[in-house]
């Protein structure tokens, strides 16, 4: 089995992030964008971010390293920070004395290494401000987008689910996204997730002189 973590990003991860996401504008089949990022670019997104809007990737052990391949125990240090949510490994803690506390073991199903090596970010996902008007505070939409290699290996269900948890411990009501409709693994993965279709925007938006429809979705977290 692959070993995988997901784990909330930082500003490092703004390359990865950057190069996945251009991979989805490119390959039409996950957003009306156009425009490719730069890392830049992404590192500026990141930093505008609130509390209420955590952005997680997943990293893959290097296939190309070598080292033991752990399962992530049910221990984890007891510095963990409270603004740290649903189970991410947080980064590194300064504690008393000036001393750095390792990055924070979470309990999951996931896979992890179990010895310091290389590893590769493959995805990432996001809740997002929905709406900026105070009545829309309780929906966020989601956004998830997974590296070509590693699509239809349930990278992108383990970080939809973790968007799920986190929704609900930041006090959603309900979690929203758009999708294409020709996007097949998506829709299925949105559909097991329990997201309901509420309709479709016809002829949307333009891609490559295209009509592309979207279809809307959500999934109420107190149901």
């Amino acid at each position: 089995m692959t070993a995988y973590r997901l784990r909330l990003a930082t500003a490092p991860d703004a390359e990865a992030i950057c190069r996945i996401y251009n991979q989805g504008i490119e390959d039409r089949v996950a957003t009306l964008e156009t425009e490719l990022r730069t890392p830049d670019e992404r590192r500026q997104w990141l930093a505008s971010r609130g509390p209420r809007h955590p952005v997680i990737v997943a990293e893959v052990l290097d296939p190309n390293a070598t080292g033991e391949i752990g399962r992530i125990g049910a221990t984890s240090t007891s510095l963990r920070p409270p603004s740290v949510q649903g189970g991410l490994t947080a980064p590194a803690t300064t504690v008393q004395g000036g001393l750095t506390a390792p990055a924070t073991t979470i309990k999951g199903d996931l896979e992890a290494p179990a010895t310091k090596s290389p590893v590769t970010t493959i995805a990432w996902a996001s809740l997002n401000v929905f709406n900026a008007r105070e009545s829309y505070r309780f929906v966020a939409d989601i956004s998830v987008y997974v590296e070509r290699g590693w699509r239809g290996k349930g990278v992108g269900r383990a970080l939809l689910e973790k968007l799920i948890e986190l929704g609900r411990q930041h006090g959603y009501h309900k979690l929203v996204l758009s999708a294409f409709p020709a996007n097949a693994g998506g829709m299925a993965l949105y559909a097991r997730s329990g997201f309901r279709t509420v309709g479709i925007y016809r002829e949307q938006g333009q891609l490559d002189g295209e009509w592309v429809d979207t279809i809307v979705m959500e999934k109420l977290l107190s149901a």
